[in-house]
């Protein structure tokens, strides 16, 4: 890892809140805002010519949603990592923010800690939200999900791929445990989680662990 400061770019259709936000991520070491946008348009572009680390993106604004704007970003970047930003902690556009690609979501009202943190916790390729949060949401819009009974009717396995241990820890992840709980399930070390979740994202060419918690519940290894 270098020591390169991680490059955020705001995306957020009121001016008072990007001010907010830049005054609080600048005044940490190692992060630095590097762009502004109004509108999801522009923040795709901005993404583009940027290449942030980090997009900060807000959700309901103007010419272009960012759902959407997160959408093309992701798509455009595999690299690019994006917190959606929203009024409400279990909000139906932030559950369509991380199924279009985001890696967390964070409240507005957020502390400046808790910011910061986000920030460094997604460029590090982490979530930025617990797995008991995702799992609330996702709880939250079951409906939309298939039941466990359902995918288990399609032909083929969607975690075949993995090894036996493998998907006790994509099961574990989807129960929303942590690293050190499920470390303390498994009787293994964290290190050793690490890599099996490391793994399982790569086999299943999943983001990050919100998206291997979306995974389990789309396809019936998590019952609800």
């Amino acid at each position: 890892m270098t020591d390169s400061p991680i490059r955020i770019l705001l995306v957020d259709d009121q001016q008072l809140v990007r001010l907010g936000f830049r005054m609080v991520l600048d005044a940490e070491p190692g992060l630095t805002v590097v762009g502004e946008a109004g509108d999801g348009a522009e923040g795709v572009r901005l993404a583009g010519e940027l290449r942030p680390d980090v997009v900060l993106m807000d959700v309901r604004m103007p010419v272009l949603d960012g759902i959407e704007a997160t959408r093309r970003i992701v798509e455009a970047n595999a690299e690019a990592r994006v917190i959606v930003l929203t009024t409400f902690d279990l909000d139906e556009y932030a559950f369509g923010g991380l199924r279009a690609g985001a890696s967390g979501f964070l409240l507005k009202d957020a502390r400046p800690e808790e910011l910061a943190a986000a920030v460094r916790a997604v460029a590090a390729g982490d979530a930025a939200v617990s797995g008991r949060v995702t799992r609330a949401m996702l709880e939250l819009f079951a409906d939309r999900l298939p039941t466990g009974a359902t995918a288990a009717a399609g032909a083929t396995d969607p975690a075949a791929a993995l090894t036996p241990r493998e998907r006790e820890i994509l099961v574990a992840m989807g129960e929303g445990l942590s690293n050190g709980e499920i470390g303390a399930r498994f009787f293994l070390t964290e290190s050793t989680v690490k890599t099996h979740v490391g793994r399982v994202l790569a086999k299943l060419q999943l983001r990050d662990r919100v998206h291997a918690v979306i995974f389990a519940y789309e396809n019936g290894l998590v019952e609800r």
